[in-house]
C-alpha cells in the first residue's frame, strides 16, 4: 500500500492554472499533488554570444526553492550561491525543452523559462519540465499572434514523470514519503511518445530489466495524462 493511499499506477492529482502573472509572456502554476511550481517564460530578441548570427532561436531555463518549500528552511541560493543540485536540474530543464523546439522557426530570440519551487513533495524537476513547456507555449503563441514567429516553433509537448520501485513495486510518480525510501528512482522526460532523458538509479537495490520495462510502461502512461493536461490548458 502506497502512503497516499494511490494504486500502483496513478498519479497524484494534476492542475495547471495559466496566466498567473502579469509581465511574463508566457505563466503557469503547475500543481502535482502537493508539489506546487510556478513556471514563467519569457522572450528577449538577443541570444547568448555563442549563438549570435546563427539564425536559430535558445531555450534556456533556470530553477529555484523557496526556503520554505521544503518541511524546514533552506537559506536563499541568492545568498549562497548555487548547489550542484540546482545547477543539475536547471540544465536537464533547459535540455529537455529545447529537444522540443525547431530552433529555426524560433527566429535568432531567446526564450528564458524559470520554475520557482513555492511547495516541495517530491518530483519538483519533473512538475518544472511539465509547467515550463506550457510557459513556453504560451509565450509562442502571443509571439505567433504578434507576427513574430511565423510557424510554430514547438514540434510536441514536453513533460516528464518520475517512477520507482517502492516497497518492492514499480510505481508511478512518486511524492516525498515514497522517494525518500524508494530503493530505485527515476525521472522520465519524453515528447510524443519518445525519450528526451531517463536519469535512473539504485538507490539501496538494484533492479532487473523486467522491473525497468514497467517504470517505462508506467511513465509513458504518466506522460500521456501530463500531456493531455497541458494541451487543455493551452487551449482552454
Amino acid at each position: 500500500m502506497r502512503p497516499s493511499g494511490r494504486q500502483t499506477d496513478d498519479m497524484r492529482n494534476v492542475t495547471i492554472e495559466t496566466g498567473v502573472t502579469r509581465h511574463a509572456e508566457g505563466s503557469c502554476l503547475i500543481k502535482m499533488g502537493e508539489t506546487h511550481v510556478l513556471c514563467t517564460a519569457s522572450v528577449e530578441d538577443r541570444v547568448p554570444p555563442f549563438m549570435r548570427n546563427t539564425g536559430l532561436g535558445w531555450v534556456t531555463a533556470e530553477y529555484g526553492m523557496l526556503p520554505r518549500a521544503t518541511h524546514t528552511r533552506m537559506r536563499r541560493e541568492a545568498k549562497n550561491g548555487q548547489s550542484g543540485r540546482t545547477q543539475e536540474i536547471q540544465r536537464l530543464i533547459g535540455r529537455s525543452l529545447r529537444a522540443g523546439v525547431d530552433r529555426v522557426a524560433l527566429g535568432e530570440r531567446q526564450i528564458t523559462v524559470d520554475c520557482d519551487v513555492i511547495q516541495a513533495d517530491g518530483g519538483t524537476r519533473c512538475a518544472s519540465i511539465t509547467g515550463g513547456w506550457v510557459a513556453l507555449k504560451l509565450a509562442v503563441n502571443k509571439l505567433m499572434k504578434a507576427g513574430d514567429v511565423l510557424s510554430d516553433p514547438l514540434i510536441d509537448p514536453v513533460a516528464a514523470i518520475s517512477c520507482g520501485i517502492y516497497a518492492g513495486q514499480p510505481v508511478l510518480d512518486l511524492d516525498y514519503p515514497e522517494d525518500s525510501e524508494a530503493g530505485v528512482d527515476g525521472n522520465f522526460v519524453m515528447t510524443a511518445g519518445k525519450m528526451i532523458e531517463v536519469q535512473m538509479s539504485a538507490e539501496g537495490a538494484t533492479f532487473s530489466r523486467d522491473e525497468m520495462n514497467t517504470l517505462l510502461d508506467l511513465a509513458e502512461k504518466g506522460v500521456a495524462e501530463l500531456t493531455a493536461a497541458q494541451l487543455a490548458a493551452v487551449t482552454g
